[in-house]
């Protein structure tokens, strides 16, 4: 398959929900990780697309600005690739490729919701076990993070929170699905 990653164009904003509801399904806002993410922009820079030779877009990817305490970090996700093409290779090509763009602009630390299967090759760990809270229900399995910079995660601990600071409305802590 013949594909090539471009930084997100101003066009595709309006074709990622869609894909998005493809791979995913409508319910996937209720996840802990939209909350977090919500009324947020994308951290700038780091949106990503994969489109085919006729610049059809087939995959997405963003990353957002979160903290961790005071530390300043970023949220993997949603990856999301055409349901009938995934498994070729072009999600793992966009995560490779944001992943080195973030630590480009100096990045520190990213942290994902995600299968660790998929993610522990791109050297990613399971996050509570590094002394990480994600607010809302988590399958601890599945929250995980990266150290960009060697040591980043040293005397970082606690709850993730928005970048912006903004403490998170308890009550969509009760009321988030499991990411």
């Amino acid at each position: 398959m013949t594909f090539e990653i471009l930084d997100e164009r101003p066009e595709d904003a309006a074709l990622i929900p869609p894909l998005l509801d493809r791979t995913f399904g409508p319910d996937r806002e209720a996840k802990t990780v939209y909350r977090l993410r919500e009324d947020l922009a994308p951290a700038a820079g780091l949106g990503f697309v994969a489109v085919d030779p006729e610049a059809r877009m087939l995959a997405s990817l963003r990353f957002w600005p979160i903290a961790i305490g005071p530390a300043p970090a970023i949220l993997l996700g949603p990856l999301a690739v055409e349901p009938m093409l995934q498994g070729r290779g072009i999600g793992r090509a966009l995560v490779r490729h944001g992943l080195a763009a973030a630590k480009r602009q100096g990045v520190a630390l990213c942290v994902v919701v995600g299968e660790p299967p998929y993610y522990e090759p791109f050297g990613f760990e399971n996050a509570q076990a590094r002394g990480l809270i994600l607010p809302g229900p988590v399958d601890p399995a599945r929250f995980q993070v990266l150290e960009l910079r060697i040591d980043a995660l040293e005397g970082v601990s606690g709850m993730i929170g928005r970048a912006e600071g903004a403490d998170p409305d308890p009550d969509w802590l009760r009321g988030g699905a499991v990411a």
